[in-house]
């Protein structure tokens, strides 16, 4: 049997985030990789010189190849760049009965932008509703949510307002806290805390990107949301430990980190 995912996010040519990390990410879950491509960007390590996002249109068609011709066990999306394209996206998931990971992509690493005004707003209005789970760091969700987080307390409420906007579940990632690596998944109005050391590292670009894509691979294989959310946070924290380190700025994960431990469990 085969496992098909699906990626619907930006290029990143230096392979640490986005489309390239996603099907890296589909590949070592035993899942075949299907990919739509939203923008295009001009980035290695240390800096993203340029975006060019595609048009809606050209998004579109892309996904209706796909999808027309091959159906997919879970899909997912990264940065989408405009209102026009996330207009694009939404369109074609309402039709569809098709588990739809979020990962709401507003900058890169580097700071740059890679959703204006008009796309974030778009993003809750018109695809969330068709969500079954969102991932955004601590701050994504400030900026989703419209509140301020200092505390375990301020991520539940964050998580519930995320919700609000129609998702089924929510999944504050905790890695860009100041001590922990703790995680708190929002789903079916649960709360679950996913809590994990912090590793001292930089290798750290693409990591929303290939945890969301661990989170779609295992999906497509049957796993219930809160066992694939567990085994790929441990998958990526020991993508981040065992980085190669390619490049001279702010490096991607070890794409290659074995799964087998996991699928032991």
């Amino acid at each position: 049997m085969a496992y098909i995912a699906l990626t619907v996010a930006g290029s990143d040519p230096s392979g640490g985030a986005g489309i390239q990390a996603d099907l890296k990410t589909f590949h070592q879950h035993s899942c075949y990789g299907c990919a739509v491509i939203s923008l295009i960007t001009v980035q290695n390590t240390r800096s993203v010189k340029r975006v060019h996002v595609l048009s809606g249109e050209l998004v579109g068609e892309q996904l209706d190849a796909v999808l027309e011709d091959i159906s997919p066990g879970a899909a997912k999306t990264g940065a989408l760049g405009s209102a026009e394209v996330v207009e694009a996206v939404a369109e074609r998931f309402a039709r569809r009965e098709i588990p739809l990971v979020i990962d709401p992509v507003i900058s890169s690493k580097h700071g740059a932008a890679l959703a204006d005004q008009s796309a974030r707003e778009a993003l809750v209005s018109r695809l969330f509703p068709h969500a079954f789970l969102v991932t955004p760091n601590r701050q994504e969700a400030e900026i989703l949510s419209g509140r301020a987080i200092a505390s375990r307390d301020d991520v539940r409420d964050a998580a519930r307002a995320i919700a609000d906007f129609g998702p089924r579940a929510v999944l504050i990632k905790g890695g860009h806290g100041p001590v922990e690596a703790l995680d708190t998944l929002y789903f079916d109005r649960q709360f679950y805390s996913y809590a994990g050391h912090m590793i001292d590292s930089t290798n750290t670009h693409g990591v929303g990107c290939t945890l969301s894509a661990a989170i779609v691979a295992r999906l497509c294989q049957g796993e219930g949301l809160t066992t694939a959310v567990e085994k790929a946070k441990a998958w990526l924290t020991r993508a981040i430990a065992s980085s190669p380190a390619i490049g001279q700025g702010i490096c991607g994960v070890n794409h290659h980190e074995s799964t087998r431990d996991l699928a032991q469990r």
